[in-house]
């Protein structure tokens, strides 16, 4: 298979796990939908390891791979296919492989929700920072990018056996989907919101397209 083949097998995964990019991407910028996507994927691969699974070990063996990838790609050396649209993009990888270690922590978090989130900051920090050089943006902080990120955990916990239920949806509904930093990530975040608001009503999979049309939109004005 030609790298070009392998990229495009990396999105199409991504794609099937979130349909609803199809409708929200239409907020961005044509030049920048591969890129985002392939972002989003990397991000998607990323947080499988750390979160998926009922056995943490095999995650645990590919975020060691994946530090040592996006070590490379800091520089200028790759691998893994979705290299092929990321690693020649102006971007801190070497930050982004810094921060794997405490993705790896956030799998269990310690604590109440305040800590989960702080065990997350230095990741979330460094996705903020990556995503805004890739996007020409202003990053968003890293606490609002942290609760992002913690609901994408609760989302992945039924994967591991977990019902999501038990843990603290309401409050991660309380909040606004992220509203600074890159529009892919708002975007994303708008999705990742509107999955956790239909899993704590009792349904499960992808927003049905007018509610991801009006989110989208509602992310894309920021």
């Amino acid at each position: 298979m030609t790298d070009s083949a392998s990229l495009d097998s990396f999105l199409a995964k991504w794609q099937a796990q979130w349909p609803e990019w199809a409708v929200a991407e239409v907020f961005l910028p044509a030049a920048q939908r591969q890129r985002a996507r392939a972002w989003l994927a990397l991000r998607g691969e990323l947080a499988e390891a750390a979160w998926g699974g009922e056995d943490p070990t095999p995650g645990a063996a590919k975020l060691g791979w994946w530090e040592e990838e996006l070590a490379g790609w800091s520089r200028g050396a790759r691998r893994h296919p979705l290299g092929l649209a990321l690693q020649k993009q102006p971007a801190d990888w070497r930050m982004l492989a810094d921060a794997i270690p405490a993705l790896r922590a956030s799998r269990h978090p310690e604590g109440d929700r305040a800590a989960a989130l702080r065990g997350l900051e230095p990741f979330a920090a460094a996705v903020s920072a990556v995503s805004a050089e890739l996007f020409d943006a202003a990053p968003a902080s890293a606490l609002a990018m942290a609760d992002a990120l913690l609901a994408e955990w609760v989302l992945r916990l039924p994967e591991r056996g977990i019902p999501a239920a038990g843990t603290d949806v309401s409050s991660l509904l309380a909040l606004p989907p992220l509203r600074d930093g890159a529009r892919p990530e708002r975007l994303h975040a708008a999705l990742v919101h509107g999955r956790l608001r239909r899993l704590s009503r009792g349904r499960s999979g992808p927003m049905p397209p007018p509610a991801v049309l009006f989110a989208a939109w509602r992310a894309a004005r920021g």
